[in-house]
């Protein structure tokens, strides 16, 4: 009888540390996955609901294990519910519930219910390119795009001789304004493991900076070297470093920048949902995170520093114009009809302007078709966006069209920008060779993309765009530049940059040299000391001390 008793009493206490075993793993398990994961404890968050929904798995999964569940002689799905039902009805529960809520949350966040939400979540007034958009001058011109600054970035790596083969470049460049210039920075990573193990404690001793107008990339040391990093696999991880400072916070991808003293941060955006559960995606304000120290700051939109450049992607600027664009007469029209449906091009690139960065990308109409009805130019910081009303060829067209020009070079056009040139919406696309770097550059106008000017130098090549626009009749004549130094040379040097040959001409009296490309103007190179000439060059500015010229001329 007290044995029968003994074996009642054990019955409970072994289900109870079944249970508490099951817990236990389950908790051991949801640790390493979220350390792994990384979601957020957000319920807009869906990574959140997989979260709970791996949680919930793994203590079914470990239920039917330690029940001695015979899953050979179980005769198919009725069998697994009547367990849950029996054996885990309160996860079973939980479970039904985030199906429902998921599901739910999916169908109140759609854009089929709530068109006008999604279409107002990005303000585009129509503005005036002319008066708006200024012209710039030829130092605020970038002149590479992401890969051939990436390139240069990594070939600069070799100058690092005392630490090369400790460290390699990150690849993950973001273009800023870094005192008045165009620039793309990125960190350096640990160029493995076992290196990261033997360096950490001393961190990532510098970050590299290419300047996007003279292509020029520069090793920048720091006193004090950067903890916080991709590369990192642990704790110091920025990904993890801020999930474990704001765990309930959705993230963007952390953009990596400088302040105007050099220092280095990562730029983390915070994503919010505004429309039901799940949708209307959007930013509100950013995570700031000291790159040496780890220290986080939050700022609200409105309070982020102005030297940040990147709150915005742009991948997100474009979606929500996309559904301004399909929506702006609702769901049904988006589907059928399509009146007045317009969406963005196939992609962006950067503008510098107003110490700002600017995406631009263009806007074509529901047919995506191989012209552009205008585009779009959106401050990175602030989301300010503007739509300016320029038709003429897509950016893609316009690519093909400045490679037809040089097609016996073989160079290839990279994505181009948007310009005003003389007053005229204008794409300017460098060329780039088979090794990545940039060869020659074009401008071609929107309106009339048979109109393509190139040259070796960015001078140049407006030079003879602006020569084509008159000749075009677009133009006057008397819009040319007309900046002309006339004299007697009184020093010459020569180089060749880039695989092109320039001649460096000082006219008696002057301190600054003239360059001149000897592939726009072969009289560069037959020129003495002594002879007379005319140059035709770009505006002087406080400091110069070389000009570009776009023509020599020797004078009898």
């Amino acid at each position: 009888m007290n044995n029968a008793n003994s074996k009642q009493d054990r019955k409970p206490t072994s289900k109870f540390r079944k249970v508490l075993t099951n817990l236990l793993v389950t908790l051991l398990a949801g640790v390493v996955y979220f350390y792994i994961s990384l979601p957020a404890i957000n319920f807009q968050s869906p990574d959140f609901y997989a979260f709970i929904f791996f949680l919930c798995a793994v203590y079914i999964v470990l239920a039917l294990v330690t029940s001695g569940f015979d899953i050979k002689s179980s005769s198919g799905f009725k069998d697994y519910l009547r367990f849950i039902k029996s054996q885990c009805l309160p996860v079973g529960i939980l479970l039904i519930a985030l199906i429902v809520v998921t599901v739910a949350g999916q169908i109140i966040s759609s854009p089929i219910f709530r068109a006008s939400e999604y279409r107002d979540l990005l303000a585009a007034p129509t503005g005036d390119f002319i008066s708006e958009v200024s012209q710039i001058s030829f130092e605020e011109i970038p002149t590479l795009d992401k890969d051939s600054a990436n390139y240069l970035g990594d070939r600069q790596m070799g100058t690092l001789s005392d630490m090369v083969s400790q460290f390699e470049y990150s690849n993950d460049s973001t273009q800023i304004n870094y005192q008045g210039r165009p620039v793309r920075v990125a960190p350096i990573a640990y160029a493995d493991l076992i290196k990261w193990f033997t360096n950490r404690s001393q961190g990532l001793p510098a970050y590299v900076i290419v300047d996007m107008v003279s292509q020029e990339a520069t090793i920048v040391r720091l006193n004090e070297g950067i903890k916080y990093s991709f590369s990192e696999p642990l704790n110091r991880n920025v990904i993890r470093h801020l999930r474990f400072h704001f765990p309930t916070m959705m993230f963007a991808e952390p953009e990596f920048e400088i302040d105007e003293q050099g220092r280095p941060w990562w730029i983390a955006p915070r994503i919010v949902k505004t429309i039901g559960l799940f949708g209307g995606t959007d930013i509100q304000g950013a995570v700031l995170v000291d790159a040496i120290t780890g220290e986080c700051t939050y700022y609200d939109s409105a309070d982020v520093p102005t030297w940040v450049d990147n709150l915005y992607d742009p991948d997100l600027i474009m979606q929500q114009y996309d559904y301004h664009g399909t929506l702006i007469n609702g769901f049904i029209n988006s589907i059928f009809g399509q009146r007045d449906v317009t969406q963005t091009t196939q992609g962006y690139n950067y503008i510098a302007m107003n110490d700002d960065v600017y995406m631009y990308t263009g806007v074509t109409s529901a047919n995506a078709d191989q012209s552009n009805l205008g585009f779009l130019l959106c401050n990175m910081r602030t989301k300010d966006t503007t739509f300016y009303t320029a038709p003429g060829a897509t950016e893609y067209a316009a690519m093909a069209s400045a490679q037809g020009v040089v097609q016996d070079l073989g160079y290839k056009a990279t994505f181009p920008i948007l310009l005003n040139i003389s007053g005229q919406p204008t794409y300017f696309i460098p060329l780039k060779d088979a090794a990545n770097l940039v060869k020659m550059y074009a401008m071609v106008n929107v309106s009339r993309y048979d109109i393509v000017g190139t040259g070796s130098t960015v001078p140049t090549c407006e030079q003879n765009y602006i020569q084509l626009l008159a000749e075009k009749g677009i133009t006057q004549a008397e819009e040319l530049p007309q900046n002309t130094a006339d004299g007697t040379i009184a020093e010459l040097r020569s180089a060749v940059l880039d695989g092109n040959t320039y001649v460096f001409v000082r006219l008696e009296g002057e301190s600054v040299f003239y360059s001149i490309s000897a592939a726009e103007n072969n009289i560069a190179v037959i020129l003495n000391v002594g002879d007379r000439v005319s140059i035709q060059h770009t505006p002087s500015t406080e400091g110069s001390d070389i000009l570009a010229g776009y023509s020599i001329t020797r004078i009898r």
